[in-house]
């Protein structure tokens, strides 16, 4: 594989953490980093021995491919620019602050031939890979991601910070089109809603029902799934899958059986591997697992749930 020059724009807690997968990773070589803050990147360039660049705009003909770690309210003008540089991008959920943002970059991306790859974690997630054969036809979807209040990801409602990881996962096992939407919602610690609970019904008559919440006193992430011949529990944080499976009736008159078996699918390194699919997907010019038109999808379902919400939110 051709080594491939990656920059990293927006250093903070989620973008450092890229620029060290660049570093390590033995297909890309980290040319720099860039950042609003001039003494964080400074100190990430130090750490990793690699330039400071002024701004995203500087990177422009000495790198390959960048991520783009930024608040949400930035996506689409930095991802932009780079696209339309001729710059492939892996940019973080959500894709963009709103549909018609996300639809500019997704046109770049296309219009230029550039790599568009969008940061939906959970898509990496070992557990959620362990599961992933075993969802044929889900009827029945139930998630909660429940955190403890960071002031990180507040530019943005819970639906598109946190609940958009469900959204992606779900459409991914469900291709049909959500024909209705039944949510609620408050804020609790931002002026926007900072828990929020939707009821998805698809074309296909499968229901989900997503809980999310930034404002918890505990941190949970877990996905039930029920489909005709089984029952699939994630739970992302413990990387663990418990799959239920009806077995048919041996004989007349003999009941359904039911076997469980439980499944540890250890650590592993989601971001490594998102990097890692990234830097692939640039190298073979392949789409990537998650695309832009894909969380594109899931940007105009938070976005359609945040407007079902607008008129029961007051304001604190």
């Amino acid at each position: 594989m051709t080594m491939l020059r990656a920059a990293v724009v927006g250093v903070g807690h989620l973008g450092r953490f890229h620029a060290e997968k660049y570093a390590s990773l033995p297909d890309a070589v980290l040319v720099g980093v860039a950042d609003r803050d001039a003494a964080r990147a400074r100190a990430v360039a130090d750490a990793l021995g690699v330039r400071v660049f002024a701004d995203h705009r500087a990177l422009v003909g000495h790198v390959d491919c960048v991520s783009v770690a930024v608040p949400t309210r930035d996506h689409a003008a930095i991802a932009d620019d780079l696209l339309r540089a001729g710059i492939d991008v892996l940019v973080e959920k959500p894709l963009a602050s709103t549909v018609a943002e996300g639809m500019r970059l997704v046109a770049a991306a296309e219009e230029g031939d550039r790599i568009l790859q969008v940061g939906h974690l959970e898509r990496f997630n070992p557990a959620l890979r362990a599961a992933r054969d075993v969802v044929t036809r889900p009827r029945f979807l139930e998630c909660h991601r429940l955190a403890t209040f960071v002031d990180r990801g507040t530019d943005v409602d819970v639906i598109r910070d946190l609940m958009i990881h469900d959204l992606d996962v779900i459409q991914s096992f469900v291709p049909a089109d959500v024909v209705a939407v039944e949510s609620v919602g408050v804020p609790i610690l931002t002026p926007s809603v900072d828990i929020a609970n939707a009821r998805l019904r698809f074309a296909d008559g499968c229901i989900a029902n997503v809980t999310a919440s930034r404002v918890s006193l505990k941190r949970e992430r877990k996905l039930r799934i029920f489909q005709p011949d089984a029952y699939v529990a994630i739970d992302y944080d413990q990387r663990t899958v418990r799959i239920c499976r009806r077995i048919p009736p041996r004989g007349p008159g003999a009941l359904a059986e039911i076997t469980v078996a439980e499944h540890d699918v250890g650590e592993g390194d989601p971001l490594r591997d998102e990097v890692q699919a990234f830097l692939h997907a640039v190298a073979t010019r392949t789409e990537p697992l998650v695309g832009g038109r894909e969380a594109l999808r899931a940007l105009q379902l938070a976005e359609r749930i945040a407007a079902s919400l607008v008129a029961d939110v007051v304001a604190p």
